[in-house]
Order: C-alpha cells, then structure tokens, then sequence
C-alpha cells in the first residue's frame, strides 16, 4: 500500500469529474506518484470507453510514471451484476473493473439508499442489510476479470449502518472471495473506508490492498490523510 500510488482517479470522461487526463498526469507526476490509475464511470449504455482508452493511450506520460486504466461500474443488484457495457470485463485495455456500491443492491435491481435507510427500524434490519451488501460484492467479484472493489462499505452511512456492524464473518467472506478471485480493495481517501479493522482482516486473508483517493479534480490527486491514519493505526494495533 505505497502511498505514491494513486488508483482510482476520475477525469472529464465522467460527468461528475473536472480535471483533464493530461491535468490528473500533471498532478500525479508532480507529487511523485509512481502508479497513477485513470478511472472513470459507465454505465450500461456508456459508448465512449473506446475514445477514453485511445486518450489514455495518448498521453505524455513522465518517466517513473505508470499510467494504467480501470472503469467504474455499480453494483446493480443483490446477484451482482454491474452496470457496465457488454464486453468490457475483459476487454484487453482496461486493467481493472472498479466495483462499486454507488446504491443499494436489492433483489430487483438498485434501490434508493434513503428507502433502505427508512425501512431499517430494528437491529436485524440492518444486519440483514449488511448481508445483501456483503453478499453482493462477493457475486460482483466473479462477474469480471480484474475486478477491484471501490470505497468499501462506502454505502453504509448511507443506509444508516456503521462499519462498527460488520461483523468478522462478513470480513471473512470478502477476504476469502478477493484472495480467491484475485480482487483488489482499495482504501478509499474520499470515503475513508474500510476502516483500520477491516483492512487488518483483509491483509491478514492474502488480499492485494492498494489506496486511491477517488478524486474529482487534479489537485486531490495523491493527496492522503484519512488513508494515511487508517493505515497507520491498522499497523499500530
């Protein structure tokens, strides 16, 4: 988990991001980064993947730069399927699939986090909450190659849950499915998560960890606080 890396960052490709590729690459090289991970978001009906690869492929990379690429994708449903076109989970030129719990997966397709926050009113509500969203990211993570989980557990505050919910045998069924199917997780510096615990759980399981800070904009890129404390008392404790 070499803080000089950067893996997930989002450029003008997604609707929600306002830096360029060449200002993420500007930024990365100047802070120092070793690996820096383009990103952006898609959806099933996304038809510019094509264009985003050849711009990525592109670039004036800096000498002790590696540029690689990734999509994100949601997670759509409690069998995991992922909001992403046709194809692209193994499609040569992307290197990673981000997965992602943007919303809620219910059985039906994605629901409101705000719904599922109303309707949880007693202890076993959230814990069966909890089971949905674990039982989801592990699908997830045999839909594609390649996959890495994006902001673990960022839905949670969302749904009224605490992180403090999960319980060992959640973690335990993640770590063994990312060992397993070669799925990376990121420590997530915009939603501070997973949280020292959890990412103890996963080293200890074999799980290939790495930290992005989900940036919408070229000054966020490389930049860790709130990763750089998780990883601290992770280690400290």
């Amino acid at each position: 988990m070499d803080e000089r890396q950067d893996h997930h960052v989002h450029s003008t490709f997604s609707d929600d991001a306002v830096s360029t590729l060449d200002e993420n690459v500007a930024a990365a090289s100047d802070r120092g980064l070793r690996v820096l991970r383009l990103v952006d978001h898609v959806r099933l009906s996304t038809t510019w993947v094509p264009d985003f690869l050849a711009a990525v492929a592109a670039l004036d990379v800096p000498d002790g730069l590696e540029v690689c690429t990734g999509v994100e994708a949601k997670i759509l449903d409690s069998a995991g399927r992922l909001d992403l076109p046709d194809g692209l989970g193994t499609h040569p030129g992307v290197d990673r699939v981000l997965v992602a719990d943007h919303q809620f997966p219910g059985a039906d397709g994605p629901v409101s986090p705000r719904v599922v926050r109303d309707g949880i009113l007693t202890p076993q509500d959230a814990a069966d909450a909890l089971d949905v969203v674990v039982t989801a990211t592990v699908a997830a993570m045999h839909q594609v190659d390649r996959a890495q989980i994006a902001h673990l557990f960022s839905l949670l505050p969302k749904i009224g849950v605490s992180e403090d919910q999960v319980t060992d045998e959640h973690v335990a069924a993640l770590g063994a499915a990312a060992a397993a199917t070669g799925t990376t997780i990121e420590v997530n510096e915009k939603w501070a998560c997973p949280g020292p615990r959890v990412v103890r759980a996963l080293l200890a399981a074999g799980v290939e960890l790495v930290v992005s800070t989900d940036s919408h904009v070229a000054s966020d890129v490389g930049r860790y606080a709130r990763v750089s404390e998780i990883l601290r008392v992770a280690d400290s404790s």
